[in-house]
């Protein structure tokens, strides 16, 4: 799924991101070489970033 239509960014691309880089959707998109052109997506983008990011906090039961 496209989270940035304008910027032709995907979800996965998005969650893989925000695990490389900290800061908000605006540094993660920095961090691709992209900008926010419309800023419709930042909201949701944040959204996936913050669950992908307390996602990877959660120890794995063995």
């Amino acid at each position: 799924m496209y989270v940035c239509i304008c910027n032709a960014i995907r979800e996965c691309d998005l969650r893989r991101q925000a695990l490389r880089c900290g800061g908000d959707a605006e540094a993660v998109y920095a961090s691709m070489g992209k900008r926010p052109n419309c800023g419709q997506c930042l909201e949701d983008a944040q959204d996936i970033m913050d669950e992908e990011r307390e996602l990877a906090s959660v120890p794995i039961a063995a």
